[in-house]
């Protein structure tokens, strides 16, 4: 490949995810890590990205503005799913925890239905996903409606969280950046501050793209994080760098794909057996 159809191709590949990784263009390109690390110097140097720590990002993928909650819904599902499942490991019986907002949180409570612990939350979503439980196991904290989380947030939810003492929280961000935590909310920010600052442990959940990336407002250091919890898709420049910080977990997202695949399987025994007895 020429080489300036190696800095196209690179190019292309950053402009579509935003950040990209040294590894993923030496694989995608065939090409050394010498030879990618002088490319990405090149077109730092003509402007026509960012180099940060074990690749590169996009001129413009700082967050300029927040996915609705049906957007963040619909991204890395698999991912999240993996990681909603390594936090309900974490969670033990009659303990209080803490849900903050987001979408995989949303897919913990759901994982949480018939666990005997008692749940105080600002998200609605976990909230639904968790309301068939006993009165005293379910609390959902009111404020000002956010609904691109789904959540409640404000000087009232503020007041009854700092009230709280929880064994464990768990929280989202919409982005890491060294030892910032951030998120687009000021509001939603400073209650996830003050369910951590009364919790026991911390829990920080974050796929695969909350790392390098910045929102509007840090709310915490990850320092102060007792584990990050997050998926396979993490480059291990990426966790050696952020394990500077605080103890990071990865969870096997593609195990959840053959579980789910498995589990198709034993949904359609007869379509099995017709397709045995076909051959």
């Amino acid at each position: 490949m020429l080489k300036r159809e190696r800095l196209m191709r690179i190019q292309e590949m950053i402009a579509e995810k935003g950040i990209v990784t040294a590894s993923e263009i030496i694989n995608a390109l065939g090409v050394s890590d010498m030879t990618v690390r002088r490319d990405l110097d090149e077109l730092e140097k003509n402007g026509k990205l960012i180099r940060i720590h074990g690749g590169a990002q996009s001129l413009d993928y700082n967050i300029d503005y927040e996915l609705s909650h049906l957007q963040k819904a619909t991204v890395k599902v698999e991912e999240k799913l993996a990681i909603a499942k390594a936090a309900v490991d974490r969670v033990g019986e009659h303990e209080t925890i803490f849900l903050g907002p987001g979408t995989t949180i949303e897919m913990m409570a759901q994982l949480l239905k018939e666990r005997n612990v008692r749940v105080i939350t600002p998200s609605l979503a976990a909230f639904e996903a968790l309301k068939e439980k006993q009165d005293d196991q379910i609390l959902l904290v009111g404020g000002s409606y956010r609904s691109n989380t789904k959540a409640f947030c404000g000087p009232l939810a503020n007041q009854v969280i700092a009230s709280m003492k929880f064994n464990k929280a768990f929280i989202s961000c919409n982005g890491i950046a060294d030892n910032s935590i951030t998120t687009s909310s000021m509001e939603e920010g400073e209650l996830q501050k003050i369910a951590c600052n009364n919790a026991k442990t911390v829990y920080l959940l974050a796929d695969d793209h909350k790392f390098n990336r910045e929102d509007f407002y840090v709310y915490y250091s990850l320092h102060n994080i007792d584990e990050v919890i997050t998926d396979d898709q993490v480059s291990e420049d990426t966790l050696d760098h952020y394990r500077q910080f605080t103890s990071i977990t990865v969870a096997p997202s593609r195990d959840q794909a053959d579980e789910i695949r498995e589990g198709n399987k034993a949904d359609q025994p007869e379509l099995t057996e017709q397709a045995s007895r076909a051959k």
